[in-house]
């Protein structure tokens, strides 16, 4: 079997130098690799689910809105700035621009665009946001490979499933919070390469060698965490892993070949990553949980663990209305590592004391007030903001990685109200609707490409599956004016 594999990738390979891929095929083979890896090479021709095909156009609408409103923002301002001083001119649209570039340029400015802020969706079980690299991958090499718009639904649909499952083998959250690498690139980049080697139609052996040039390619630290212009960040999570991971595909595609298996061996992925790491875990649920529907879609602007205080503040104003003066104490409880992302931060939309006095003070929680950094010097804000309490609560521990948010709010006059969150709205057990995910999509996209484009824009992508090739769309992410 495994001698029939080799051959029927060898014919598909023109690389002249391509005769000593024979010692590299040495190596063993795992059963996980194996069937990952032929999962993966399926996909382009296997049809996805309704439901998870709808999954999936929400959430690449999602991220087309966070990638333009990102380019407004100063991580997209970099991104595009770097385009145009030093990206050539290509084949792949920097949306939200004019420009175009090629499909690594592309990838890295529009996944630094799509994570500019705290707008795009995020996957618990492996602690990242899948689709800021995810998307860019797949739009680019869809522009470069002709796809449609079905193949670029499968396409984005395989890259949430092997990247977040790549993470939750290496321990999920638990990694994430105990190593010092990062759990938000390594995911990003694994689905980064998944959603373009399916654009490419690679077969199952030059998935392997994929998955071997991506984990050499893997990177990303922690120290993430003190970057204070979210610059860093965006490139961390997105724009690098989904510029390499479009690479890793586009090597392999070209002819490049690599060792067998690089999840097992000497030296492996995992070994030197995350020792302990279960490998059945990659091919868990494989074709039957499809983790683009185990993703949150945020309703709010702002980082994941606000959303569930934000819910939470919410239904307590529509059943008890109050306003800011007759507020004394607005207490919120979260778990200790949740908690210590947002506590005090510098940037407002991952400030959970800023966004939660904001919403006292607006009654919601808008994209202009989650970006307004005057704000954060406010007096009303601020006399809001020394009212919140921030409790690291031990308690909530057991919970996680469902991120349970209570507050507690006390009014001048005595009374007390709580609300416990357990179901953030955007999650899979509270989804957005199609029209709340219209109605973010069309406020992040008009004020940048204007209200008509915004509204041809939702609706191309709500029913992609019959566009026989990208470019309408391409068109439409485009700035045309």
């Amino acid at each position: 079997m495994y001698k029939r594999q080799f051959l029927r990738a060898f014919s598909l390979v023109s690389l002249p130098t391509v005769a000593r891929s024979v010692k590299a095929q040495q190596h063993l083979l795992s059963s996980e690799t194996e069937l990952l890896s032929e999962y993966m090479s399926q996909a382009a021709n296997a049809k996805l689910p309704k439901n998870v095909e709808e999954q999936t156009k929400f959430h690449l609408l999602d991220t087309y809105a966070a990638i333009i409103s990102g380019s407004q923002l100063l991580p997209g301002k970099a991104a595009i700035s770097y385009i145009q001083k030093y990206a050539p001119t290509g084949k792949c649209s920097v949306i939200g621009t004019k420009y175009m570039a090629s499909p690594s340029d592309a990838c890295l400015a529009n996944g630094v665009m799509a994570h500019s802020d705290e707008t795009d969706d995020s996957h618990n079980r492996s602690r990242s946001h899948p689709g800021c690299s995810v998307v860019p991958a797949a739009t680019a090499s869809g522009e470069i490979f002709n796809v449609s718009g079905s193949h670029l639904l499968k396409s984005v649909a395989l890259g949430y499933d092997i990247g977040t499952r790549v993470v939750m083998s290496m321990g999920g959250p638990d990694f994430s919070y105990n190593s010092h690498k990062s759990s938000h690139s390594i995911a990003g980049i694994f689905g980064a390469a998944s959603a373009a080697s399916c654009s490419a139609k690679l077969n199952a052996q030059q998935m392997r060698w994929v998955l071997d040039y991506t984990s050499q390619q893997s990177s990303g630290i922690y120290a993430w965490g003190r970057d204070t212009d979210h610059i860093e960040k965006a490139f961390v999570f997105a724009g690098m892993p989904s510029k390499n991971g479009v690479t890793s595909a586009l090597l392999v595609e070209n002819g490049w070949n690599g060792i067998n298996d690089i999840f097992t061996g000497p030296d492996n992925f995992f070994e030197a990553y995350a020792p302990l790491a279960n490998r059945k875990l990659l091919v868990e649920g494989l074709g039957e949980r499809f983790e683009i529907t185990q993703t949150d879609i945020k309703k709010w602007t702002v980082g994941s663990p606000i959303q569930g205080p934000l819910d939470a503040i919410e239904l307590i104003r529509k059943k008890y209305k109050f306003s800011p003066d007759s507020l004394r104490k607005l207490t919120v409880r979260l778990e200790p590592s949740t908690a210590k992302v947002v506590s005090n931060r510098d940037m407002p939309d991952i400030c959970l004391q800023h966004m939660v006095a904001v919403m006292i003070v607006d009654g919601t929680a808008s994209f202009k007030a989650a970006h307004d950094f005057e704000r954060m010097k406010d007096p009303q804000v601020l006399a809001q903001r020394s009212k919140v309490e921030l409790v690291f609560d031990d308690q909530l521990k057991p919970f996680m990685p469902v991120r349970v948010a209570i507050v507690e709010v006390e009014l001048q006059d005595g009374s007390r109200y709580s609300e416990r969150v357990e179901a953030v709205r955007g999650t899979p057990r509270n989804p957005m609707s199609k029209e709340e995910v219209s109605d973010k999509a069309l406020d992040l996209i008009g004020p940048v490409l204007g209200p008509q484009q915004a509204k041809d824009l939702v609706s191309l992508v709500l029913n992609l599956e019959i566009e026989p090739n990208l470019d309408k769309l391409t068109y439409l992410l485009k700035k045309n004016n």
